[in-house]
């Protein structure tokens, strides 16, 4: 095994690895390959040398595999904006590949046998699917995004993920430096736009209004521009479909709501328990907890609170029929899950966005007394890396 890494290789690529690179070796070594696919031949740059692995890009491709396509995304790529690390790959096959390395996670982290496909969300396409983008300003007052793992910034801003026109007129040097641009095509079809700064720290609105207008069965949520909402434009729809598809017939009469945002699950586990029941929902932001007050006005089962879990669990004094999860990207962690298991919770749906902090829960649970009952993967971020995970467990 060489000490120093060199400054570019060609390696034979293997399995895909969590986090969008393909594993490789060399001299014994393991190389994380992005921009690659398993069994492919590739010519690669060195990025990154941690001792015992490297990082490293794929710029050239000798041997293709067959799941390889011209690039979905027109900004993506080795040099190119990071948004799109798997816009070169087939959307099936990238479906496919997802749930390898889901699985591979849950038998590494959770101890748990799973074999699948990420299923596609809404109308299954992987172009045009993002309502909700986030872009910074470069020195010269441009918008754009982010290249892997660096400061600097693409400007073009074709990105695949968005719909046509979604970021019409908003390139060029028209903004202050340091600014972030939001922008979010809601379900209405209204484009808005807010600026924030953070020295001086401002917010200011640039076209359309403050709050966007989003949908989910029947009801309606005013979410601020800048708030948390899902990315995917049929995400909320399909992940609170489930929740009722998995809470609904379980007689349960309590029901906590966590990590709640804007009580998109809490709305679904209203109907679940019904008007004699009691629904919790529960996210330190105090901007969702504002929505989910608004929104849920006509449902006096929910209460609404603005706190941490771990406190809001931890100063309970009963349990629930029902939990329903949703993190962010580290995960609930040991602490929460051995809060539900000691409140006697039997039932719960538990999301995640991570593969490896999904897995990790999923062991928790599992050794906190849960069963896992079933597990849904969705590529609800189509061109890149990213899943959502879904898990029902029991106890």
């Amino acid at each position: 095994m060489t000490d120093e890494a060199p400054a570019e290789l060609v390696v034979s690529t293997g399995a895909a690895a969590n986090g969008g690179s393909c594993v490789a070796r060399h001299e014994g070594r393991v190389i994380f390959v992005r921009y690659a696919l398993p069994g492919e031949r590739v010519r690669v740059r060195i990025t990154g040398d941690r001792g015992s692995y490297w990082h490293a890009e794929a710029f050239e491709v000798l041997e293709p595999s067959p799941d390889r396509v011209d690039s979905l995304c027109p900004i993506a790529g080795v040099d190119g904006a990071g948004c799109c690390d798997l816009a070169f790959a087939e959307p099936h096959a990238a479906r496919v590949l997802k749930g390898q390395v889901v699985a591979n996670q849950l038998e590494r982290l959770g101890e748990f046998a799973w074999q699948g496909a990420a299923e596609p969300v809404g109308d299954d396409v992987a172009l045009g699917w993002r309502a909700r983008v986030r872009l910074d300003v470069d020195a010269e007052g441009r918008a754009g995004f982010h290249r892997y793992h660096s400061a600097e910034l693409v400007t073009d801003l074709q990105c695949g993920q968005l719909p046509a026109g979604m970021l019409d007129g908003l390139d060029g040097p028209q903004w202050h430096s340091g600014e972030q641009v939001y922008v979010v095509v809601d379900d209405d079809g209204q484009r808005h736009v807010v600026a924030t700064s953070r020295a001086p720290r401002c917010t200011r609105l640039v076209e359309g209004a403050a709050d966007t207008v989003q949908r989910v069965a029947q009801r309606v949520w005013r979410v601020p521009v800048t708030g948390f909402w899902q990315a995917h434009r049929a995400a909320a729809s399909t992940y609170s479909a489930l929740v009722t598809e998995w809470t609904t017939g379980s007689g349960a009469a309590s029901a906590w709501d966590l990590y709640g945002g804007a009580g998109v699950f809490a709305a679904a586990l209203a109907d679940v328990v019904g008007e004699a029941g009691r629904v919790l929902t529960v996210d330190t932001s105090r901007a969702a907890s504002r929505s989910a007050r608004t929104a849920l006005a006509d449902l006096p089962q929910v209460e609404v609170v603005t706190d941490s879990v771990r406190r809001v669990l931890g100063a309970q004094r009963g349990g629930a029929d029902v939990a329903v999860l949703d993190p962010p990207r580290s995960g609930a962690g040991r602490e929460v899950v051995e809060l539900l298991a000691a409140a006697g919770v039997p039932r719960v749906v538990h999301i995640g966005c991570e593969a490896a902090a999904f897995s990790r829960d999923v062991g928790l649970y599992q050794r906190a007394g849960y069963t896992v009952e079933q597990i849904r993967v969705f590529d609800s971020f189509p061109l890149t890396h990213h899943v959502e995970c879904v898990a029902l467990l029991t106890k």
